[in-house]
This record gives structure tokens, C-alpha cells and sequence, in this order.
């Protein structure tokens, strides 16, 4: 009997935050960074002097200065107040530290494209996975009602488990389940608390999602979504994914130790299987990544993502060897993800694909079929 195991990064299913739904990464890099500056600085017990000016310098750079609410950022206030805006003369922080006031940042969303949101719905239903990892998925109640509504409204069954724990991320984008019901989920451990001595591990989770099969096997499946490149320093970001990779890896040899002989760990991994940052868990663990079956079908590209380049490999099913012994092969699949019409060695897309807004994903799905 094959079980079919995959993952698949939506990038959120019906509203999705402004700034990430830019033309490029790298024209909303600047106020990605700068919101993640001031959510730091939001933090701090006492604002001194030096943290006051440098909250003027980043809410003006969000376009926060004189109004709460900007064309990606909106400065939600429930109690106390952070700021004096005079109408005449400077806006001054008002607040002494983090317990003077009660509110925090949140990023403006926008609907996602409805032709969009059925495209991913087509993906789900194409690939037909027993059990999916769901990468940047808004909320469970969110998950839950695409399963139910956008599953049948291109003829494919909704899944009867859906499950997604909130992460650490602000921006819901978080990770989460969907199984189906011959495949009992019987235990959720999340990692969102994980420390190590630099700090909090997980950008968003590494969700541990335990099985019971059709069959009776225990299946763990470890749910990531690894600190992305997209904003922040490189070294920084490098740090992070190695510290998320080693954490995971420790996580993996835990459930190991403990018995656990099908374990596998999915999502988007936001680095290249050769990386650095990904060594801990890739190369230093013996976890295998199905992509590398003799039958695994990566079609005209070797990546994942965007225009699939040999460098764009960042989404992942990696199996342990009594899984991996198992499996008879894979796949990217690619229909969801936008190409133009110049693209070299093309894939197919879905023909209601007219513009890049109509894509599911700038993410391919990949699956691992089991024989479990």
C-alpha cells in the first residue's frame, strides 16, 4: 500500500501580509527589516534616550510617525500611550519602557487572489498526499475552512485533520497538518519555547506531529519552516537556519533514542542541501532526502522554488533510513508555480495560470510515496 508524505509552502491561503506580496523580496526587505527592528525595540524594559530616537527613526521609516496605521504597518494601542504627536512640532516617545503602554505592530494584509487560493486548492487535490506538512498557512480556523470549501470546490475531499499550532512568526505564516482520517494523529509537540544560549531557536515552529497508519505504524513528522534570506543580515540569517538545523537534528536523534523508527521531517528549509546552515541536519544526520531516489522525478528543474534553479533546492522531505528503505520514489510538483513564457526548459502550469497573481505558490510541492 503507497502512503504519499509531502510538503508544500502556500504562502498563505487568503490574506496575506501587503508586504510580502510584493514583485520581489527585495523591494520589501526594507520594511520587513525595519518592523522587525522596532518589534525589538518594543520590547525593551526601559527606552533610553538612544532606543527613543531609533523608535522615531524606524516608525518614520514605516510611515508611522504621524498616523497608526501606514500602507504595510499598522501601531495596534490598547492601553497607555507610546507617542505624543503635537500637531505642531515633533512626535516625541512618551512611554518610559515595555509595561508604560499595552499594544504591538502588525502588518497590513490584502486579500490573496481568488484564482490564486484554487490554484493551491488544484496542487492539494493534484498531489493527493495522506499526510501534508503546510508551510505559511494564516491560522487553524483559516486551514480548516480552506480544507473544507476550496478541497470541494475542485472536486477533491477535504481532509478530515486539520491542525496548526500558532508559531512564533507575527506575521502568520505558521506551520501545520493535514491528514487524512485512516491516519490518526495522536500527539502534537510543539518547539516554539526551544532555546539555545543565543536566544529563541524556531522563527516560527518545528511541530512534531505523531501518527498511528492505516497499519498501525507510528509515523512522527516534524513540520519547519526555517529562517528565510529574505530580510536581515546573511551572517544572521545563516546563524539562525544552522541553529534551527542543529536543533531539529537533536529533536530527530531524541525521537530515535526513544523508539521512533519512521520519523520524517518536511517544509521549507530556505537553504540548498549543500549549505552550511543546513549541515547539522542534512549531512550530519541520517536522515535521507528523497529527492535523492533513483525514482524521484524532479521534471525539467532540479529546485524548488520560484524558477526552480539547481541553487533554489529548499523544500524538503527527509526520511529516516527504516522510512527511506521503504519509499519508492517522489516528486516536484511544479503546475502551481508561475513561469513565463520565455522560460527555459518549461514546466506545465494549470492553463487558468494567465499571470504571475494567479499562481499557487512560488514554491513547488514535493512528496515521498512509502510503501507503509
Amino acid at each position: 500500500m503507497t502512503f504519499r508524505i509531502g510538503s508544500f509552502n502556500v504562502e498563505n491561503l487568503f490574506d496575506r501580509p501587503r508586504v510580502m506580496n510584493l514583485s520581489t523580496w527585495e523591494e520589501g526587505r526594507p520594511i520587513l527589516d525595519a518592523y522587525a527592528k522596532l518589534t525589538d525595540l518594543l520590547e525593551e524594559p526601559v527606552y533610553t534616550p538612544a532606543i527613543k530616537v531609533d523608535i522615531l527613526q524606524l516608525l518614520e521609516q514605516l510611515g508611522l510617525l504621524r498616523a497608526d496605521t501606514s500602507t504595510y504597518v499598522h501601531l495596534r494601542k490598547i492601553r497607555g500611550a507610546l507617542l505624543r504627536r503635537p500637531r505642531n512640532g515633533p512626535v516625541d516617545v512618551v512611554a518610559a519602557g515595555r509595561s508604560s503602554w499595552i499594544g504591538w505592530l502588525e502588518l497590513t494584509t490584502q486579500p490573496v487572489n481568488a484564482l490564486a487560493t484554487e490554484h493551491t486548492a488544484m496542487v492539494i487535490r493534484d498531489i493527493g498526499a495522506d499526510v501534508l506538512g503546510v508551510v505559511e498557512a494564516e491560522s487553524r480556523p483559516t486551514l480548516n475552512l480552506f480544507s473544507a470549501a476550496m478541497l470541494k470546490q475542485v472536486d477533491a475531499v477535504p481532509y478530515e485533520q486539520v491542525m496548526l499550532v500558532d508559531g512564533n512568526d507575527t506575521r502568520g505564516i505558521d506551520v501545520g497538518l493535514l491528514a487524512k482520517g485512516k491516519h490518526r494523529l495522536v500527539e502534537i509537540r510543539t518547539h516554539v519555547f526551544d532555546n539555545d544560549p543565543e536566544g529563541v531557536v524556531f522563527s516560527r515552529d518545528c511541530c512534531e506531529y505523531h501518527l498511528r497508519t492505516e497499519r498501525g505504524n507510528r509515523l512522527v513528522v516534524l513540520v519547519n519552516h526555517f529562517k528565510s534570506k529574505g530580510y536581515g543580515t546573511m551572517a544572521d540569517s545563516d546563524d539562525r537556519r544552522r541553529r534551527q538545523a542543529a536543533r531539529v537534528a537533536e529533536i530527530y536523534q531524541g525521537l530515535v533514542q526513544n523508539g521512533a523508527r519512521y520519523v520524517a521531517v518536511v517544509g521549507d528549509l530556505n537553504d540548498h542541501p549543500t549549505s552550511a546552515p543546513l549541515a547539522p541536519l542534512v549531512e550530519q544526520t541520517d536522515l535521507v532526502d528523497i529527492s535523492a531516489h533513483p525514482d524521484f522525478d524532479f521534471g525539467t528543474r532540479r529546485g524548488t522554488f520560484a524558477s526552480g534553479g539547481d541553487l533554489d533546492k529548499i523544500d524538503y522531505v527527509l526520511l529516516s533510513p527504516s522510512l527511506r528503505k521503504k519509499a519508492t520514489g517522489g516528486a516536484v510538483f511544479r503546475n502551481g508555480v508561475w513561469r513565463g513564457p520565455r522560460t527555459k526548459n518549461p514546466w506545465p502550469i494549470y492553463p487558468t495560470m494567465t499571470q504571475p497573481v494567479h499562481a499557487a505558490s512560488d514554491h513547488a510541492a514535493i512528496y515521498a510515496d512509502i510503501n507503509l
